[in-house]
């Protein structure tokens, strides 16, 4: 115990978080008449308001989001599953990849055509992936939270002098008192994001999940340390900012995924224009703010460095992430494409159903062989024919190959 507590007293130094001649005891709840001061101690609400979070996400999407996308017609069924190969099994949980050094060994084992493996793990490939409906589901939710959070921030801002002038934030640090709504805007905010955390592991699986998970992480550290170290005004400006932009970026891949592409396409426009005011303009006006005027109002301390600097780093995501949304316009311009979007801006929804080498060595007839001790596909599907039927087996896979052979286009938010 003792050495925890040398540990806590040192990294929750005075010297590191608060400014010049600042203790704890100056900024604790009821230290003074005329402030209200957050308390660190309620830190611990966001968790359980994270699982009312998680119960309306539940209700919503059960009894109106996905109602409202079977009326629109949106595909919920999911692919046939592969037949049952417990060698094939095994090593698709190993990797999801197939190449041909894998593909050899594989038909080996299993005393399977190469080209009966490829069906075989088609198939499971798509098994995994979500059908169209659960991916519309969670975009519309992330939509409605986000425009939420936004029209609730600007009605809790739009009353206090930092939300027009920045410099207001700095006024005053760190005496300043925490209003009712400014204490749900943030609580609200950091229940959604634990919520994020822990159904990320069973929404639709993203090649960036764990980038994401760090993300949320690491925001639910800053929101959590601003909070404790009194600096909820900056805190709340930088997450009504972020929170608009997200809205388009949300409703562009719904009305995707719902097949209406000119409104997508619309949409997609709007939230780049957007996105480059809130995250290129707003942004760093805060930035600003936060790097050249606030020096000349606060003494300076080690912890106005490190937040300062994590704002900076933010920034140059920012700066990165609209180089990748405009060159997604620029090259669907130059190639004459009426789809603008074309795939989840921020990243792939999951893997790519088919690889296009995979594709060319079905179309290709794969290697000739035919054993069919094991049938990799179910009853009806048109495989693991004999060597009579081998012919026909061949031509349904090539129908099949040349119509599913499309690719996906994807690019990182």
């Amino acid at each position: 115990m003792d050495l925890i507590n040398k540990f806590s007293n040192a990294f929750w130094s005075t010297h590191v978080w608060l400014p010049p001649n600042t203790t704890w005891a100056d900024i604790a709840p009821g230290s003074r008449p005329d402030v209200v001061h957050a308390n660190y101690k309620d830190l611990i609400w966001p968790i359980p308001l994270a699982a009312v979070v998680m119960l309306v996400r539940y209700t919503l999407e059960r009894f109106w989001i996905s109602p409202i996308g079977k009326s629109l017609g949106i595909r919920s069924s999911r692919p046939k599953k592969a037949a049952n190969v417990p060698i094939l099994e095994a090593a698709y949980a190993k990797s999801s990849r197939l190449d041909n050094k894998r593909l050899a060994p594989l038909s080996k084992q299993t005393e399977l055509t190469e080209r009966q493996i490829e069906r075989w793990w088609r198939l499971r490939r798509a098994q995994d992936k979500p059908s169209t409906l659960v991916k519309f589901c969670e975009n519309t939710w992330r939509c409605v939270y986000y425009l939420y959070s936004f029209i609730f921030g600007v009605i809790v801002l739009w009353d206090k002098p930092w939300f027009w002038d920045v410099k207001s934030c700095w006024y005053g640090y760190p005496h300043q008192s925490v209003s009712n709504d400014i204490w749900w805007y943030y609580m609200i905010s950091m229940s959604f994001y634990w919520s994020l955390t822990g159904t990320q592991f069973f929404d639709v699986k993203r090649k960036d999940f764990w980038q994401m998970f760090i993300h949320h992480m690491v925001t639910l550290l800053l929101m959590s340390l601003s909070w404790v170290c009194n600096l909820h005004r900056v805190g709340s400006l930088v997450l009504v900012v972020h929170d608009c932009a997200d809205i388009f970026l949300e409703a562009a891949k719904l009305t995707k995924y719902a097949n209406y592409q000119k409104l997508c396409d619309a949409i997609f426009a709007i939230f780049t224009v957007v996105w480059i005011v809130t995250r290129l303009g707003f942004y760093p006006r805060i930035i600003y703010s936060s790097s050249v005027e606030a020096p000349r109002i606060l003494p300076m301390f080690p912890a106005y460095y490190i937040f300062n600097s994590l704002l900076l780093m933010l920034l140059v995501l920012h700066v990165i992430w609209t180089y990748m949304i405009l060159k997604i316009v620029v090259d669907s311009l130059q190639k004459g494409l009426v789809c603008l979007m074309s795939g989840d801006i921020r990243s792939s929804d999951s893997e790519d159903l088919t690889d296009s080498s995979e594709n060319t060595k079905v179309a290709n007839g794969g290697t000739g062989r035919s054993k069919n001790k094991v049938n990799p596909t179910p009853a009806g599907s048109g495989g693991g024919g004999g060597a009579g039927d081998g012919g026909v087996t061949q031509r349904r896979t090539n129908n099949a190959s040349n119509h599913n052979n499309t690719t996906t286009t994807t690019a990182a938010k």
